[in-house]
């Protein structure tokens, strides 16, 4: 089969295409044929193998598939941990979940990695409590743009959304958030406290990192809490329980990885967030669609900021 391998790790230039067998599922597991694979910014992470999970050489990129099982010929989506730029792919058969009738693969790919974080970062991480103001940054990436929506639903009071330009931030709008801001660095916590009539904001859901967080957390009200579930820019930071007591603040971290094997966790939020596109309420942004063999450009795309919404690529492509 086709699919996409990496024999050293480093930028996109290593994502080549290769000839591989296709895997065999062992106890428990099943063989699906890939129609769309998704791409998750962690993806580039664990290309350079500097992801939370260290990968091991040589290595098949691709966290999660669409596709039809083998065995069964039911079309599904499925948490793959790797292997997912391919033809054909293995996954755990708890992590494997049927796609209702008239939900695309796109739709289905992004609800479950995008629409499970967003779920989670409200309900689980920042326990969201009725008319508080939300940050959401990259307003219009994948997490973003389903976490925009979901936060009215969700008991927010106010969402703010950041966004890289005029564009994105208009989308951001359109979506649902009450105001959108430029998100870089420089000077955002006080864009961030203006576009909040003058005060502090309850909760930040934070991917970036570096002086983005460090903006977000200044950004902050008493008994305010920042979601870290991602660290695009590769930059470590450190807070002092002193600038915590300060303000009652709180930092959190999320990692969707935590929630396998727990139904309630997957499942559960899973349906929610089907049920929610089905009756129109969450519009899924999807993206790009790349042939397999362009898997190094639609890395180098999202690490420019030059894609909105979820991105897949084509294994007959």
């Amino acid at each position: 089969m086709r699919a996409i391998q990496v024999q050293e790790f480093g930028g996109p230039e290593v994502l080549r295409l290769a000839d591989v067998p296709v895997p065999e599922p062992g106890d428990g597991e099943v063989l699906v044929r890939v129609t769309r694979a998704g791409i998750n910014y962690a993806d580039t992470h664990q290309r350079r193998n500097a992801y939370l999970a260290k990968a091991e050489l040589p290595l098949i990129p691709g966290t999660e598939v669409a596709g039809v099982r083998e065995d069964t010929g039911t079309r599904v989506v499925a948490l793959t941990g790797t292997g997912g730029y391919a033809e054909y792919a293995i996954a755990p058969e708890a992590l494997t979940v049927p796609i209702p009738d008239g939900v695309d693969d796109g739709t289905a790919l992004a609800l479950l990695v995008q629409g499970l974080t967003a779920w989670h970062l409200y309900r689980t991480s920042a326990r969201i409590r009725e008319g508080e103001t939300v940050v959401v940054h990259a307003g219009a990436g994948g997490v973003g743009s389903l976490a925009v929506q979901l936060g009215r639903p969700m008991g927010a009071g106010r969402v703010i959304a950041t966004a890289s330009s005029e564009e994105k931030r208009a989308l951001a709008v359109e979506l649902g958030a009450d105001a959108a801001v430029d998100g870089a660095p420089e000077g955002l916590a006080d864009r961030l406290v203006a576009a909040n009539g003058g005060r502090r904001v309850d909760v930040v859901f934070e991917m970036a990192g570096g002086d983005v967080f460090e903006q977000s957390l200044d950004a902050l009200a008493p008994f305010g809490r920042l979601v870290a579930y991602g660290n695009a820019s590769g930059e470590p930071n450190e807070v002092q329980t002193g600038r915590l007591m300060r303000r009652s603040a709180a930092v959190v971290g999320f990692w969707l990885m935590h929630c396998v094997g727990r139904h309630e966790m997957l499942a559960i939020p899973l349906a929610d967030l089907f049920a929610r596109a089905a009756r129109g309420e969450l519009r899924v942004i999807v993206g790009a669609t790349y042939p397999l063999s362009e898997a190094a450009r639609a890395h180098e795309d999202m690490q420019a900021r030059r894609t909105t919404g979820k991105l897949l690529l084509d294994p007959a492509g």
